[in-house]
């Protein structure tokens, strides 16, 4: 089992217990503005999702982690890294994505733990290139992905939702260049 660590928070496996508040979450229409149609989930979709990103961790080695801050035990979220499957126009590829409740907002804990999940992909897993999607006109997320020295690479529309995207690139050897 992976677990990270950064100063505020551990990246994690799911437990049963996460889904009520990853649910919470993915009722929140603000948090899922920018994701796909911008359609909210409830308990039992979430659900479904978790299993599938458990399932991910099985067939991949690597897979989406629980967010929990550090301090409260609190599941704040979601981030790491999963095959963007709805765009097959940048596959192969592994993106880096998260997702947080809107109360974890501006305190820069989404940039810290999808630099854990990038540094986890480079250097334990072996990738050599990590892509990270955001809808056009999704400010915040473009700016994490900058601080994660992601540059932007294409824009195109995502065909499962009909919505302009923007997609961002970090190589491995850019990594290594921007964290020494």
């Amino acid at each position: 089992m992976v677990t990270l660590e950064t100063p505020r928070l551990i990246l994690r496996r799911w437990r049963e217990e996460d889904v009520a508040p990853m649910a919470a979450v993915n009722a929140d229409p603000e948090v899922m503005r920018w994701i796909r149609d911008g359609s909210v989930l409830d308990e039992q979709q979430t659900r479904g999702r978790v299993q599938a990103w458990e399932s991910e961790w099985e067939s991949q080695g690597f897979g989406l982690f629980a967010v929990e801050i550090r301090s409260t035990g609190e599941l704040a979220g979601f981030t790491g890294l999963s095959v963007p499957n709805f765009l097959p126009e940048v596959l192969p590829a592994v993106e880096v994505g998260w997702r947080l409740g809107r109360s974890h907002w501006g305190q820069g804990l989404a940039t810290e733990a999808a630099a854990a999940a990038v540094r986890f992909g480079f250097e334990e897993r072996g990738l050599e290139r990590i892509v990270s999607i955001a809808q056009v006109g999704n400010d915040s997320s473009e700016r994490i992905m900058t601080k994660l020295g992601m540059h932007p690479v294409r824009e195109t529309v995502n065909p499962t939702g009909g919505r302009r995207v923007r997609v961002f690139e970090l190589l491995s050897d850019q990594y290594v260049t921007t964290t020494r």
